[in-house]
């Protein structure tokens, strides 16, 4: 079993439009590093948005912010991240130490890290990841020290793949 097996084969089943991005990702595309929480970027349409909204709650997650999930759209995201500084959806299982990020401020649109996806094989799934060189660019804007370490490392992974 893979951390985030059951949110990955909820997904599947229900038919989200998803990406890996994150700790997570970087791990699929060769970087050592630990991580605890699942980050996604997905297309934000109302549609895709309840079907990522229902796997969660049916495996036990709880959304930590007070969204209006009827809402959901780009509209009602963008008013978010101009009025709210909004930058993920945050869902947390009570108890355990688990937690899924959906992204909804990126600095590369879904549409853009789709067209580049990079599929990874475990356990049986194959998982949307996102691009190295869109995930160096994700990292690179967010001006964490965690990520800019991260951006470091991915540069010396994209170089050790490309000999």
């Amino acid at each position: 079993m893979i951390i985030y097996e059951d949110v990955f084969r909820g997904f599947k089943k229900e038919k989200v439009d998803y990406v890996i991005v994150g700790g997570i990702a970087a791990n699929l595309l060769g970087l050592v590093r630990a991580t605890a929480d699942l980050d996604i970027l997905i297309d934000v349409s109302s549609a895709n948005f309840e079907k990522v909204d229902a796997v969660l709650r049916g495996l036990g997650y709880r959304i930590k912010q007070p969204i209006e999930i009827k809402k959901i759209g780009r509209d009602y995201i963008d008013t978010l991240i101009k009025t709210k500084n909004l930058k993920a959806i945050n869902y947390y299982k009570p108890g355990q130490f688990s937690e899924v990020d959906i992204i909804v401020d990126s600095p590369v649109a879904f549409e853009a890290v789709k067209r580049k996806v990079k599929i990874c094989s475990v356990n049986g799934l194959r998982l949307p990841v996102i691009s190295i060189d869109d995930l160096i660019k994700m990292k690179a804007k967010t001006g964490r020290a965690v990520d800019k370490y991260d951006v470091v490392q991915l540069r010396k992974v994209k170089k050790m793949k490309s000999r």
